[in-house]
């Protein structure tokens, strides 16, 4: 099952600022599947407009982003959820062996 392209998105702009291409990249390693163009615009513009992330100045025609703090911080509360819900499935999967 794929991955929120939001969180992805989130979490590749953790480890730092980055642009369109490079996002692409890092969410194919992070997550084994390349997202589209549309996928991947798509969920910068939302996260953009929720003040999630802000764009950077350009830089040799790529526009970088960055997080927000307040992207910061939803990321942190859903990779916690994330987390308590991966720690019950695996102690319920564990248990049914």
């Amino acid at each position: 099952m794929p991955l929120d392209p939001s969180l992805l998105v989130l979490i590749s702009l953790a480890g730092g600022a980055k642009h369109g291409h490079a996002m692409m990249l890092d969410i194919e390693r992070i997550s084994g599947t390349r997202p589209g163009p549309g996928t991947l615009y798509g969920a910068i513009g939302r996260l953009e407009s929720n003040g999630l992330i802000e764009p950077l100045p350009v830089e040799a025609r790529r526009r970088p982003y960055r997080l927000t703090a307040a992207g910061e911080s939803v990321l942190s509360e859903r990779l916690a959820q994330l987390r308590a819900a991966v720690e019950i499935g695996l102690r319920r999967a564990t248990s049914n062996q």
